[in-house]
């Protein structure tokens, strides 16, 4: 979450980059107001405090010399009642600045551009060569292959669930295997984590409270089904005090990924795109502060160098402030070639939360004599079914039949 002293000590700015990111001003000014209550109140409760303190020493000093204690008494117990009055009402104030608080999103990095949504994103570079046929290609749902089975996967589940078969399986699998060798080969340790995650785990990447309707809740349990390896990998360290020289942690894992879509409604309805169900394989680091943007590029560059090892033609896109995701400071956007939609798509997202994640999930580290809040970053390398539709579409035969990577072939 944003630093509430920051927000307190310089409103005017951290509120004027919020509204880059879509923050409604009523809710700032509303937060505002609230967090200068609570600074007034915490200081009242402080003053009382203080006095309860200075007049319970005075009360030692006239039991010892004999005097009247009755109205010194009187006035302590008087302290006594207000404190607890007051640090009733501070409770309350804090649980609610909190609450709100948890809403509120990252700042963005002064690096990123300003715009509304993804339209005023800009593309910073383009990658490979595009594919080129001698026939119209086809897009992945439309290819003759027996691959993908929408209808049962629809009948097992409901809709945006899919089945894969035969060598399309084949394929999700390899993908995933050389996805966590290639990231092993750049040095993210592997790990396999659960599926599933409680609500204080959820909390610490910001996915609760704001996103719960998007999540998959497991009825009569604090769990829910896990959106993305991101959540599992970084709360690893939840409420944890790591040493300096540990870091940087760098991490991959596999797992599936579920979510409700709920903001969704209406688009890629088709093939695999916008699954409720889909493989992932993820990136997360835990750095410190000053080593964070070296370690937001090598992640960018881990996952594009493996998109043109696979010969996947791509482009890198900055996120305007608009199109931000709610934990982020800064993305960079991976889109793939699909030439079946003859368009970019979205493949990868790797982002630098800075402190936000951190100060959510208690991530810190020691340097010399302090606690310092980590940095946390991640990204997709690669979501796997995207990346099973980008191979499909580029590498597709006149036939229907898919020619598989070079780098592939020994998984297969």
């Amino acid at each position: 979450m944003i630093d509430i002293k920051l927000l307190q000590n310089d409103f005017d700015t951290v509120a004027a980059s919020l509204m880059k990111k879509g923050v409604d001003a009523e809710i700032l000014n509303n937060l505002k107001s609230l967090s200068e209550n609570t600074k007034t109140k915490r200081q009242e409760m402080e003053d009382v405090t203080a006095s309860q303190n200075r007049l319970s020493k005075e009360f030692g000093r006239y039991k010892k010399e004999g005097l009247d204690i009755a109205s010194l008494q009187n006035e302590i117990n008087g302290l006594k009642l207000k404190k607890q009055e007051l640090e009733e009402e501070v409770k309350v104030l804090e649980d609610s600045l909190s609450s709100i608080i948890l809403g509120i999103p990252n700042i963005p990095d002064d690096t990123v551009p300003i715009g509304v949504d993804e339209s005023e994103n800009v593309v910073l570079r383009r990658i490979g060569e595009q594919p080129k046929f001698d026939f119209e290609p086809k897009e992945h749902w439309d290819l003759n292959n027996g691959w993908l089975d929408f209808e049962r996967g629809v009948k097992l589940a409901k809709s945006r669930f899919s089945a894969i078969r035969g060598e399309g399986a084949r394929l999700e699998r390899a993908l995933i295997n050389y996805m966590l060798d290639f990231n092993r080969s750049r040095g993210f340790e592997e790990w396999y984590v659960p599926f599933m995650a409680n609500t204080n785990t959820l909390q610490g990447t910001g996915q609760l409270p704001k996103f719960e309707e998007d999540l998959f809740k497991i009825e009569g349990e604090d769990l829910y089904l896990i959106p993305t390896a991101e959540v599992s990998l970084t709360n690893l360290y939840n409420d944890e005090i790591l040493q300096a020289e540990e870091l940087p942690l760098l991490m991959t894992s596999y797992t599936p990924c579920f979510r409700k879509e709920a903001g969704s409604a209406g688009r890629d309805t088709r093939g695999l795109i916008r699954q409720h169900q889909f493989d992932k394989v993820e990136m997360v680091a835990i750095t410190k502060q000053e080593e964070s943007d070296e370690i937001f590029e090598k992640m960018v560059s881990c996952a594009s160098d493996l998109l043109t090892s696979l010969g996947l033609a791509h482009q890198k896109v900055m996120l305007c402030s608009g199109d931000l995701g709610f934990s982020a400071a800064k993305t960079i956007d991976l889109e793939v070639w699909l030439p079946g939609q003859g368009k970019y798509r979205e493949i990868s997202s790797i982002s630098n939360t800075r402190d936000f994640q951190a100060r959510r999930a208690k991530i810190r580290y020691k340097d010399e004599k302090k606690n310092i809040l980590a940095h946390t970053l991640n990204g997709s390398s690669l979501a796997v079914g995207r990346t099973l539709v980008a191979i499909m579409e580029n590498y597709q035969q006149a036939d229907g039949s898919v020619k598989i990577p070079e780098v592939l072939r020994k998984y297969m």
